[in-house]
């Protein structure tokens, strides 16, 4: 880690609030080397966590500089028109189709995360995990239930149903976990927290703590359905 900035910065914060009040294409023109500027540094601290990543784990992401967003937003089917992204993110995907769930990091003043995810999930996917859950949900339970999960990520996040899924009973026993239309693993960093020079470390061991979550979904929605591998 240590050939590349290990911090966050304030110039960094400094930069994305003035961008939210001047969200336009001139302003962002005449402060274009000041974009410059601070995306580089966080292009290396991208480097920097994944080359702590890929001390436990295949990523297929070659570079810091890949991983981070682009700032320029697609506005071809938004309401909100405004061109720019105001906050700094960047995802790592995880290598081979047999490693699923990726992981992304958000950086924006008093709304900073870390997070790994099945965002999307396909139906073909969902089947897969609902099938495991209603067969057997111990498993996943156990790793929702450990201290460290808890410690890390609180709970379970993401979009739920509101009734059971086609094909499960309402009154199943783990129609809890069923509901759940995407699986999120989310900490938040309070802003002196990005700021500190561990937030490097913090970010790193996050990661680190998702991996028995990613290992059994990645189980799952590898297998045929019968306990062997997909070809």
């Amino acid at each position: 880690m240590a050939k590349y900035p290990t911090k966050i910065h304030q110039s960094g914060f400094e930069f994305l609030n003035a961008l939210k009040n001047n969200n336009n294409r001139d302003w962002f023109n005449e402060h274009k080397t000041a974009y410059q500027q601070e995306k580089v540094l966080v292009e290396d601290f991208a480097e920097a966590l994944l080359e702590d990543l890929r001390t436990h784990d295949l990523i297929e992401t070659p570079s810091g500089k890949r991983a981070l967003y682009r700032i320029y937003r697609d506005v071809r089917f938004s309401h909100d028109k405004t061109p720019y992204q105001t906050y700094w993110g960047g995802a790592f995907k995880r290598a081979t189709k047999f490693r699923r769930g990726g992981y992304y990091f958000h950086l924006e003043q008093g709304k900073s995360f870390v997070a790994g995810a099945f965002w999307g999930p396909s139906s073909q996917d969902l089947k897969l995990i609902r099938n495991d859950i209603s067969f057997d949900d111990a498993p996943l339970r156990k790793i929702l239930n450990s201290e460290s999960f808890i410690s890390n990520f609180g709970t379970l996040k993401g979009e739920q149903l509101k009734t059971s899924p086609k094909g499960f009973d309402a009154d199943h026993e783990a129609i809890d976990l069923l509901r759940y239309k995407q699986f999120l693993l989310i900490r938040s960093f309070s802003d002196e927290e990005v700021l500190h020079e561990r937030f490097l470390k913090e970010a790193g061991s996050t990661f680190r703590e998702m991996r028995p979550f990613f290992d059994y979904m990645s189980e799952v929605l590898t297998s045929d359905g019968n306990g062997g591998a997909e070809d």
